[in-house]
């Protein structure tokens, strides 16, 4: 704990130290990174194994830069696991080369081999984060990023006298892609987490757990900003602090009206900046994180702590517990949610498209495939549109950019091919998928309104999708069928929050708008690992504008071969 407590003191001085060139104008820089992807190994819950790793770091290393700021981040690959990071929320203006996702926008970064994220960060400002985009190596390659405004610019709410990255996650005892090649094997979801973590550890209601839980220490009277980053692979989580209210001050780099709750709710993708005021009795209160399921499955229901610390208490202070809502709370959820709010200034504008040229209609389902390798000769699956999206051998933004043909096809449809009463009694028969590398192409500049449909096809569940390159505007949620006819009427096209990870109510839908303004290969798909494994993605192709200043950027020359 007191090895803790002096890293957050240098925390303190660090931020003050930020704070006093807060306000002293100065040109973009320019940030460069190192990363080593290495194997480690790590014990948790009284269990040691090896793990993949940047630097050694578990979470890996913060990424700190301004808005406007160029980060360049070297990646040398010494795993024996095939590598790429996503830099998760920067929008990448031209520049999917740099977006991350194996296959779509690069092919991997192979055992010995190196590879540089060029990355230019314009008009963003808050919390992100970055993580492995391969295979289901995120479970331990991830880390935060930091984007600090522009000098000269403050918050538009009160400065925090200090900072803090919360990452949750989650943690198996067992070797997670052996996990998930048995889960394969069998055509069944692989066996779920173990623990869930914050800054890649548990807390003290796990075995073997004293020395890893994370604590930070506060001083009465003084109101901290949490950055909370959900690193999870498959679990929504419940955030709250025991006697503490959070203020929410921004979701997914994006400024929100502020207000107060208990709790949080965030889905895998997502990030929350909040404020604590230190202003309860001092002594030392779990901080803690459990997941949010409201759909009959299994999942692991256990609770990761953290301590918050008042100055001058001792370790030996029993932490106060935290309240978090139930576990299928879906009125929490709904009213949470219900409560993000874009801030709309004439400095943090609310750009939601008012005309839309481009309508889609995507419906979310489980299905159940043949399956020739499986042990029982059938494997769950997942669909947009009923389409299991089948991953290429080369990147698609390769492919697109150098006109290769039979890579892919961009026929994908823009509804479903049977409408059906989506949210009704559970479907269970011809459950079966088509298959295909299909995208769906949007003209540049265009604006678009998509639909996003839960469906009740072996089960109704939550699904947070993430679409790459661009932020979107949430204008629009509800629970059964989408009515096009009524439910328009009830978007709000005036402040609506603004992520780049939607969380799709359980038998519900998400309604999102987007201009289409930044050329390239997009990947869009849940963020829970499992579905996305199971085929729940697809990309779209936004064509070139006129003029080469919105077109695609060449590829780097040392961009991975394939």
């Amino acid at each position: 704990m007191a090895k803790r407590n002096n890293f957050c003191w240098a925390s303190v001085l660090l931020f003050s130290c930020l704070v006093g060139f807060f306000f002293i104008p100065a040109k973009a820089a320019l940030k460069t990174y190192q990363f080593d992807i290495q194997v480690k190994n790590v014990s948790r819950l009284c269990h040691s194994k090896p793990i993949v790793t940047v630097n050694g770091m578990f979470p890996g290393p913060t990424i700190y830069a301004r808005e406007g700021d160029t980060i360049l981040v070297n990646v040398t690959n010494h795993a024996q696991y095939n590598m790429s990071i996503h830099w998760h929320g920067l929008k990448q203006y031209r520049n999917g080369w740099a977006d991350g996702p194996a296959y779509i926008t690069q092919c991997p970064i192979k055992t010995g081999n190196s590879y540089t994220y060029n990355m230019t960060i314009t008009g963003q400002r808050g919390t992100l984060w970055w993580h492995a985009h391969i295979f289901w190596l995120r479970a331990t390659v991830y880390g935060a990023i930091v984007i600090l405004p522009k000098q000269g610019t403050g918050f538009p709410f009160p400065q925090p006298y200090s900072e803090t990255n919360l990452i949750l996650g989650e943690w198996w005892n067992n070797d997670v892609e052996e996990v998930v090649k048995q889960g394969n094997r069998l055509g069944l979801p692989p066996n779920m987490s173990d623990a869930h973590t914050i800054n890649g550890k548990p807390g003290p209601l796990f075995p073997c757990s004293e020395k890893h839980t994370f604590a930070m220490e506060v001083e009465q009277g003084k109101t901290y900003l949490l950055r909370i980053i959900n690193a999870a692979l498959n679990d929504e989580l419940f955030f709250a602090i025991a006697g503490h209210n959070l203020t929410v001050v921004e979701v997914d780099a994006v400024y929100t009206k502020p207000f107060t709750s208990q709790a949080i709710l965030i889905a895998p993708g997502q990030t929350t900046n909040v404020l604590v005021q230190a202003n309860n009795v001092p002594s030392r209160y779990f901080m803690a994180a459990r997941p949010f399921m409201d759909a009959p499955l299994s999942i692991d229901n256990k609770t990761a702590t953290a301590i918050l610390q008042y100055k001058g208490i001792p370790n030996s202070v029993q932490p106060v517990l935290s309240q978090l809502p139930a576990l299928n709370d879906t009125a929490f959820a709904l009213s949470y949610n219900g409560k993000l709010r874009s801030l709309n200034t004439a400095k943090y504008p609310a750009n939601v498209p008012l005309k839309v040229d481009r309508q889609l209609f995507y419906t979310i389902g489980l299905g159940i495939n043949q399956c020739t390798t499986c042990l029982n000769g059938t494997q769950l699956t997942a669909s947009l549109n009923n389409i299991t999206f089948v991953m290429p051998q080369i990147g698609l933004l390769q492919a697109h950019y150098f006109n290769t043909k039979g890579v892919f096809t961009t026929d994908f449809p823009d509804r479903p091919p049977t409408p059906f009463n989506y949210t009704g009694a559970p479907l269970t028969a011809n459950l079966g998928t088509k298959l295909g590398t299909r995208l769906s192409k949007i003209a540049f500049n265009s604006t678009v309104e998509l639909v996003l449909q839960d469906t009740n096809l072996l089960t109704v569940e939550s699904h947070p999708f993430h679409l790459h390159g661009y932020n979107f505007f949430i204008v629009g949620t509800g629970v059964g069928n989408f009515d096009p006819n009524k439910d328009p009427a009830k978007f709000n096209l005036v402040d609506p929050p603004e992520r780049n990870t939607v969380g799709v109510p359980t038998g519900g839908w998400a309604a999102i708008r987007f201009r289409a303004d930044n050329p390239g290969v997009w990947f869009m798909h849940c963020h829970l690992e499992l579905h996305t494994s199971w085929g729940l993605k697809m990309a779209f192709v936004v064509e070139n504008g006129k003029g080469s200043d919105k077109s695609v950027l060449p590829p780097p020359a040392d961009l991975p071969p394939c």
